[in-house]
């Protein structure tokens, strides 16, 4: 009884650290996702340009993301999964020191936009990787542990490295991200298992689930519904300067609301999808849609905005439940569907990027942000009802 005792403890320990260390990756890669839109002042100031101008490097690795997950994903259908972790590991290396060392906004942006290459594929993969060491009944919080790493992101990484941009400048961030994904290579090796692949898993069977009607559904409530979020974050550092009237320096102390909330909405709503998946969906779609909303009207108060922004981050959520939704519906792809759901956050990414500067560069005001990311939470909702009701059709 003790030995079996014994060999279920260690399976648990090594189980946790594998998460921690894919988490680990996943707080490398977030950081030098977001830390862009925390430094946009600084590099629009770098280069010459205005923020909404520097915010199309927001955009542009969003778009590496998009072309990145879906190609990489499709490369490494046959790939034993911790060699495919291990490449593209090297990508975040390359792409975050390009970014480090461009001299011109032109450079800048194919350095970002190669940065973004491995981020979709990354989160898919290692996702996949969790679930596969846990029950299946704890799948949906299998894959919110790796998110952690993306919450952990904007609770620590994003605000550490935002401020240390501050003091030596915002190349130094992109030089930190680099030497993580040197130890996320150095680690991936020593605590990640050789994971089989299905032989009769192919590319061309993973190309397949773009025939799929309810995994572009569930991809368009991605892109769509999630996009408010990117909305508001993208601009938040001039929202808290100009509206809230903050310091630079104070910037991170809100970003870390942003990411505590993360942390806490993705360690409860995971395990609320695995409880009732579609409800859960249903319900961060709706909160979101609330709380983006009341951002709008909270903007010129400190601490209202703060506890704002907490709870919006609660609404990351989102991500690992929509993760899970796709893995049911393309159970013989989903590889591709995994990484395709990190496409579809990052045309959200877009799309916020693009819908909050619109508002903004129109004379709405910074806060004006709030409720167009709200409106676009509100859009979610009709697609991912089609979807569900398709769905029941089919099934009847």
């Amino acid at each position: 009884m003790n030995v079996i005792t014994s060999i279920n403890t260690n399976k648990d320990t090594n189980t946790w650290i594998a998460h921690f260390v894919l988490a680990l990756g996943g707080l490398f890669i977030g950081t030098g996702e977001f830390a862009a839109m925390g430094l946009l002042p600084n590099i629009a100031q770098t280069f010459d340009v205005t923020i909404p101008t520097a915010g199309h490097l927001v955009s542009i690795y969003a778009c590496g993301v998009i072309v990145g997950s879906p190609l990489l994903a499709i490369i490494g259908a046959n790939m034993e999964r911790r060699r495919l972790l291990y490449i593209l590991a090297l990508l975040v290396i390359i792409g975050n020191a390009a970014s480090a060392m461009a001299s011109n906004f032109g450079l800048e942006a194919i350095a970002r936009f190669i940065a973004g290459l491995p981020h979709g594929a990354y989160y898919g993969t290692a996702g996949l990787v969790a679930t596969t060491l846990v029950p299946s009944h704890q799948r949906t919080q299998a894959i919110g542990r790796v998110m952690l790493g993306l919450a952990a992101a904007n609770l620590a990484g994003v605000p550490l490295v935002t401020w240390m941009g501050q003091l030596w400048g915002w190349r130094a961030t992109f030089t930190l991200i680099s030497i993580g994904g040197i130890l996320l290579i150095t680690l991936l090796p020593l605590t990640i298992p050789q994971i089989k692949i299905d032989q009769k898993i192919s590319p061309l069977q993973e190309i397949s689930t773009f025939n799929s009607v309810q995994v572009w559904l569930t991809l368009a409530t991605a892109a769509v519904g999630f996009g408010g979020m990117f909305a508001v974050y993208s601009y938040i550092t001039p929202t808290l300067m100009y509206v809230t009237h903050q310091s630079e320096v104070h910037v991170p102390f809100f970003l870390a609301l942003w990411g505590l909330g993360m942390i806490i909405g993705n360690i409860i709503g995971a395990w609320f999808a695995d409880q009732s998946l579609i409800k859960t969906i249903f319900g961060l779609l709706i909160w979101n849609a609330l709380f983006l909303a009341i951002f709008t009207l909270t903007a010129h108060s400190s601490f209202l905005v703060g506890s704002c922004l907490f709870l919006i981050g609660t609404g990351f959520a989102l991500v690992p439940t929509l993760q899970a939704r796709l893995m049911d519906i393309a159970p013989k792809a989903q590889t591709l569907a995994s990484a395709m759901n990190h496409s579809a956050f990052n045309l959200s990414n877009a799309i916020g990027v693009w819908t909050g500067g619109f508002a903004i560069s129109s004379g709405f005001g910074w806060a004006s942000i709030g409720m167009v990311g709200s409106i676009l939470a509100i859009c979610g909702l009709p697609i991912f009802i089609l979807s569900i009701t398709i769905k029941n059709k089919v099934n009847r």
